[in-house]
């Protein structure tokens, strides 16, 4: 069915606000599952049972994979990769709600990022509304002071590429099969988190528990159905639009926290939530109320 390039534009941006939801909940099922596996050997089980799954269920599509597709993939995954690995060295050195705002910092990069290269201003409503929504990250995950340290600065090299990591989505879908990306990528996840966990931890063997269902529920929800949803979302969606729709990850997830793990959610987090809903809201709904006002204008009126 052809559909109007506006329609896919909206249920793109539908699919990734699911995507955001499985994310979001994946906190609670991640803090489970490392109870039972340290860091890196969860990272390798995750995305390397995800990226097996993936090859056997799409296996004719893979067949057909250009060299081009796969260097590709190996690109975008690499910078996957250095999201997580960054990320996760700078939580030895940062606190969590510091963390969490200062990786939401991709969602202000990627515009700056996007305009950089492909010399296009992306609009005053996605700085404006990436603005509004790093504030609402600010009041809904710090807590305490703030100040900059050493894992502050890796976590800020991480937003980075995790901003370059939807730019690479954005750019490769266009010409390349995104269900083969997504498996290329998800599969580079997991081979290079392999050497760290061999080098810095020990095996945990499988205990079974509740951290096994914890895994399952990441790869086939949080891996899986997220990273092909994204992959494939980006051939129809902005990547200001994107950086902006999983910024939600942090809404479900302080959610999820209060219904499955008892945690308090303050007047103030619900400030921040509000603040990233309107930042949704308006990066939807803003180019529209434009054109509406622009149409409302008396003729050469609209540019003074």
């Amino acid at each position: 069915m052809n559909l109007p390039s506006g329609t896919k534009t909206v249920l793109a941006d539908i699919a990734l606000a699911l995507v955001a939801l499985f994310w979001g909940l994946g906190f609670v099922a991640m803090k489970d599952a490392l109870d039972s596996y340290p860091t890196f050997w969860l990272l390798v089980l995750r995305f390397v049972s995800a990226a097996l799954l993936m090859a056997a269920i799409f296996r004719r599509r893979l067949s057909g994979l250009s060299r081009s597709g796969i260097r590709a993939g190996i690109i975008i995954g690499l910078f996957l990769f250095l999201g997580f690995a960054t990320q996760t060295l700078g939580l030895n050195y940062t606190t969590p709600g510091k963390q969490a705002f200062l990786t939401a910092t991709y969602v202000v990069l990627v515009p700056f990022l996007s305009w950089a290269l492909k010399k296009k201003f992306p609009g005053f409503i996605s700085f404006a509304a990436s603005i509004i929504c790093v504030t609402g990250m600010a009041l809904l995950t710090l807590q305490h002071g703030f100040s900059i340290g050493a894992g502050d600065s890796l976590t800020l090299l991480c937003a980075f590429f995790f901003a370059s990591h939807i730019l690479a989505i954005e750019y490769f879908t266009a010409d390349e099969d995104p269900v083969c990306l997504a498996v290329i990528q998800i599969f580079m996840v997991g081979l290079l988190s392999l050497p760290f966990a061999l080098l810095f931890e020990t095996w945990p063997g499988f205990s079974g528990g509740s951290g096994v269902w914890s895994i399952a529920f990441t790869v086939l929800f949080c891996t899986i159905f997220a990273f092909a949803v994204q992959n494939v979302a980006q051939k129809f969606t902005p990547s200001t639009h994107t950086a902006i729709i999983l910024s939600l990850e942090s809404v479900f997830g302080a959610l999820s926290g209060i219904l499955f793990m008892g945690e308090v959610f303050t007047a103030r987090m619900a400030a921040g939530s509000a603040l990233i809903l309107a930042a949704v809201l308006l990066t939807e709904a803003g180019p529209s109320l434009l054109k509406s006002a622009a149409g409302l204008l008396p003729a050469g009126e609209e540019r003074r």
